[in-house]
């Protein structure tokens, strides 16, 4: 196995030990050895490149010191064979008669540096150093990227119910193409983290993701946030600045809160997404840009269009793949897999060993309106988790806002005025009392809501009751 794949796997990085040595010459090959040695590390030597090669293939070296000029196989056919062999191969290569062109050539085939002869001891210890270095950043940069895919691969996203798994295969459909996408839904819901999906898991996931939030910028700055401005574009412009719509070219950009753009920064926004080009403040010069926008909003664009707060234009320009996240009330088959996860999470955070929470306290997170949705969720399991002194969370630990929360709803847990919406909601909390009551025995759950089994049967698919 490869150093680098093993170190990916094993997700450390050891440095440098075992050194390969090859050379043509005895005196070259002894004197690197007690260079090495010296050095601390354990060196194999081979007099050409067929048993170098040979020695490369059966071993599990960490660098490669080759000779250019040799018999046989010469440094750079070792070079090519080994880099075919195995692509993360460290080679480091020498010769007498280097020259720029041999440098540039031994690079281009995927050396990872080059000497040239005669060189001093420390001249050798500080090129594979330097290598060692690099192939060290190369390496947690691999970690890094492994780790932002799985934090925002589907396999990862906390949810079993059918509206969110619906939503997981819109987004794998529309991650590698360039369409704009409008994300709705009420505060909390999760719409950062699904524009993240859609970005890491597409064609542009090593391009940057940009962000702005554009309610929390005020109005003034916004422009040239997003545009960039050049310098004595206004009073305190003592420099160019790039904006956001460069600074993600190649990659996306997410706008959140796009509903909070003011009229005249919707009417430039729209020239920017219809013509790939910005136009800083104060040049008279566009730029060309190469992005993906996803948008965000927890307002109902369509009534801004209707109300005059939102072009017409701009709305139809970027609601052209909506995705409408549920807030979870609508989707509580959901929250016992949140809990779990938010525990695993705060576990590691605030160095606790919570196990679990009792089914008593966790019916009443289940019976919770969530009126603040996934993120309020987050914050109540923290809080009860920091201040808990126990292996297990039961109803006591609760915050007593959430069992208030709890009673009030079990009077009238609707904000809606309609009979027929209530209706449902009740009944899907009647059925899902009874089957917690009758610990998922559906017949005697029947019985309790004094309903006939088939019917049970056909609402809890209707209401997709677990």
């Amino acid at each position: 196995m490869a150093i680098i794949e093993r170190r990916r796997e094993d997700r450390t990085f050891k440095s440098f030990k075992n050194i390969l040595v090859i050379d043509d010459e005895p005196n070259m090959r002894h004197v690197l050895s007690i260079i090495l040695k010296k050095a601390g590390y354990t060196v194999t030597t081979a007099p050409e490149g067929r048993e170098g090669l040979a020695l490369f293939e059966e071993g599990d070296f960490d660098a490669i010191l080759c000779d250019i000029r040799m018999p046989a196989m010469d440094g750079i056919d070792f070079l090519k064979s080994a880099i075919g062999r195995r692509a993360e191969a460290i080679v480091v290569m020498m010769s007498a008669y280097g020259t720029v062109d041999t440098a540039v050539e031994a690079m281009k085939l995927g050396a990872a540096d080059y000497i040239s002869k005669p060189f001093k001891p420390d001249e050798v210890l500080v090129k594979l150093r330097q290598t060692e270095e690099r192939i060290q950043l190369r390496h947690e940069n691999a970690l890094l990227r492994d780790a932002v895919r799985e934090t925002f691969g589907f396999e990862n996203i906390v949810a079993k119910s059918k509206a969110m798994r619906d939503i997981f295969k819109t987004v794998q459909k529309i991650a590698d193409h360039k369409t704009t996408v409008l994300i709705t839904g009420e505060s909390g819901t999760g719409k950062e983290l699904i524009a993240k999906a859609i970005h890491y898991n597409g064609i542009r996931k090593n391009a940057p993701l940009v962000a702005l939030n554009c309610g929390g910028v005020p109005e003034h700055i916004l422009e040239s946030e997003l545009f960039g401005h050049v310098k004595g574009a206004f009073t305190d412009a003592i420099r160019d600045k790039k904006g956001l719509f460069e600074e993600a070219s190649g990659g996306t950009l997410f706008l959140d809160e796009i509903g909070e753009l003011s009229m005249p920064l919707q009417v430039k926004l729209l020239r920017a997404l219809q013509e790939e080009e910005i136009r800083p403040l104060g040049s008279n010069k566009s730029i060309k840009v190469d992005i993906r926008v996803l948008a965000a909003t927890a307002k109902d664009l369509s009534e801004e269009v209707k109300n005059n707060a939102f072009r017409d234009d701009l709305y139809y320009r970027i609601n052209v793949l909506p995705i409408v996240l549920p807030p979870l009330r609508e989707r509580k088959e959901d929250i016992p897999l949140l809990v779990e996860h938010f525990i695993r999470k705060f576990n590691l955070r605030l160095n606790k060993t919570v196990r679990g929470i009792h089914s008593n306290a966790i019916q009443t997170l289940i019976e919770c309106a969530w009126r603040g949705n996934v993120r309020e969720l987050e914050n109540v399991i923290e809080r009860t988790m920091v201040m808990m002194d126990h292996d297990s969370i039961n109803i006591e630990d609760l915050p007593s806002e959430v069992k208030e929360d709890v009673e009030r709803g079990r009077g009238f847990p609707f904000d809606s005025f309609s009979i027929k919406e209530g209706t449902v909601y009740l009944e899907k909390i009647l059925i899902e009392k009874a089957l917690n009551h009758t610990k998922g025995n559906r017949t005697k759950a029947a019985k309790l809501l004094e309903i006939s089994h088939p019917t049970l049967l056909y609402k809890m698919k209707e209401y997709s009751v677990k």
